[in-house]
């Protein structure tokens, strides 16, 4: 017998899709196996094939989102879409549908906020090296800047409760959203976890839409400005130290030469060190004011945040009768 909330409709399964009509189907039919009562949506994004034809034969609701980009069509589900718990699962065929139970579980009982499916390759070929390689990178980038909680941020399988769905920003437009989504969760020190999951290769005649080099930059500049917004007295600290410090290096000289002659025979070296004191000077002041700020933004996404009601309150807290 299937727990209560499997059969619920408050779940909504989201699957981004573009061309993948050779295996959206097959994920459609897999969810709706473990989780038959969830609303499976499908949002195409432009595709070319017959991924449409395929998504609505298999049962689910297809939805179509124009602006092109995985992070654009997330903003759009996110947007539409009203639920207690959303999971998010990429169209492609290999991310293993029977963990859907066991990640909205997590959500419903554990009172997770947001949890991660963290690939787990079933074959040597599942992963691209050069994804795996970035992946890596970039997830121990944002442990060392924002703390370790998640080994595979980049995983495209995630469970969501409507507290993060509904106070989620969503500003991205590509691949990138998955950091933007990690970040959130860092950030407002929701209650989080990460699930280890089976990852498949995908299947003849699929093939990836991540883009190694171009996708791996966006993520990294994704990376450097969520940094810049959320770390900027750590930042401009830094900054203001290396200008500073720049400036005395050019400032010595002048100033030994100054004390043996009693003249600054340099006046443009003079006036860049100035200017670079100067610079470091504003930029400390910037640090001060924009982590003022920031507290500030923080605070007010807490309250947005805790604005939401529990998921499932009634049902886990029944009125006495």
């Amino acid at each position: 017998m299937q727990t209560q909330y499997l059969l619920d409709e408050s779940i909504a399964v989201l699957i981004p899709c573009y061309n993948e009509g050779l295996t959206i189907a097959g994920v459609v039919t897999g969810i709706k196996s473990v989780l038959p009562s969830a609303r499976v949506y499908v949002y195409d994004n432009n595709s070319t094939d017959d991924t449409i034809y395929q998504a609505i034969s298999a049962g689910a609701i297809v939805r179509i989102e124009h602006n092109q980009g995985k992070g654009n069509v997330v903003r759009r589900m996110f947007a539409d879409i009203e639920a207690d718990v959303y999971l998010l699962i990429d169209g492609d065929g290999t991310y293993d549908t029977r963990a859907a139970p066991e990640l909205v579980r997590l959500v419903f009982e554990e009172g997770m906020d947001f949890v991660n499916g963290a690939r787990q390759e079933s074959t040597d070929n599942a992963y691209r090296t050069g994804h795996k390689f970035g992946n890596r990178l970039l997830t121990g980038l944002v442990q060392k800047i924002f703390g370790y909680v998640f080994d595979d941020m980049l995983s495209g399988y995630k469970c969501f409760s409507r507290r993060f769905v509904k106070s989620f920003p969503a500003m991205s437009r590509g691949f990138e959203i998955e950091t933007e989504v990690t970040i959130h969760a860092l950030e407002l020190r929701m209650p989080c976890c990460e699930l280890k999951t089976r990852y498949d290769e995908r299947p003849p005649g699929s093939t990836s839409k991540l883009r190694t080099y171009r996708d791996g930059w966006r993520i990294l500049m994704m990376i450097m400005r969520l940094v810049k917004e959320e770390r900027p007295l750590q930042v401009f600290s830094l900054l203001g130290t290396m200008l500073v410090a720049t400036a005395v290096i050019f400032a010595l000289p002048l100033f030994f030469t100054y004390l043996q002659t009693g003249q600054v025979p340099r006046f443009p070296t003079a006036i860049l060190a100035t200017g670079l004191a100067l610079a470091g000077g504003a930029s400390f002041c910037i640090a001060i004011v924009l982590d003022g700020v920031l507290t500030t933004r923080r605070e007010l996404k807490r309250i947005a945040y805790l604005s939401i009601p529990l998921i499932n309150a009634n049902r886990n807290n029944p009125e006495p009768t």
